[in-house]
């Protein structure tokens, strides 16, 4: 079974850390591990180039673990220029030759295609409503909950219709709720987590994107009412 940093009971539990912290227990592993989640996971995010990166490399660990994503994500970047949507979307069929021989990443055709095709997505969401972030912060919980124990909610399940309904690969609702939980728009560090109130902070403090006059009302219409949660 491949264990996604954040989901199922993992959420839940906690384990002492090498300084004596306690924190989530997935993040105890490795010390990259623990870098990550004390610095980024479940930090609020409302750069559309981030969060493009994060969906992209959500995609890319479909079927294995975050660590050995984690492990190439420099690498990743470097031949994505930094997930660049704009430059991405430019790639042809000798750039994904290309990204097919290099070891530093993961080698598969169909997410790399993927990538660039989520590109192409990304520019025409961006033409309708202005910002990547803006679309995916609508679908934030709309009620603070406890710490999941699933691996989707309503809301993922959501974003994911929704994105691929715009033609976006490697966007199912596990994916995309661990995508939700890396960046945010829920904080599921366990109770008791060093870092829970930390994540917390920054997402009171967070500027949630201003969504356009046009898509705030197809929001309304479309996010997922109080009661299904």
């Amino acid at each position: 079974m491949q264990i996604r940093p954040g989901s199922g009971a993992l959420t839940l539990a906690t384990a002492i850390g090498p300084d004596g912290e306690r924190r989530c227990r997935w993040c105890i592993a490795t010390p990259e591990y623990i870098a990550y989640h004390d610095a980024e996971w479940g930090f609020p995010v409302g750069d559309d180039r981030r969060l493009f990166e994060k969906l992209s490399l959500e995609g890319f660990q479909a079927g294995l673990s975050w660590r050995t994503i984690l492990a190439k994500r420099e690498r990743f970047r470097t031949v994505f220029h930094h997930f660049d949507y704009e430059r991405i979307a430019r790639f042809g069929a000798r750039d994904v030759e290309r990204l097919l021989q290099d070891s530093g990443i993961v080698r598969h055709r169909g997410k790399i295609e993927a990538v660039i095709h989520n590109a192409h997505c990304a520019q025409e969401l961006l033409a309708r409503e202005g910002s990547l972030a803006a679309f995916i912060w609508r679908y934030e919980p709309e009620r603070r909950r406890a710490p999941s124990t699933a691996a989707t909610s309503p809301e993922s399940v959501a974003l994911s219709k929704a994105l691929k309904r715009l033609g976006w690969r490697f966007v199912g609702p596990t994916t995309v709720y661990a995508f939700m939980q890396a960046m945010g728009l829920v904080n599921d560090h366990a109770h008791g987590c060093v870092i829970r109130a930390d994540a917390e902070r920054a997402r009171e403090r967070f500027s949630r994107p201003a969504l356009s006059a046009p898509a705030k009302h197809a929001a309304s219409a479309r996010r997922p009412r109080a009661h299904s949660l």
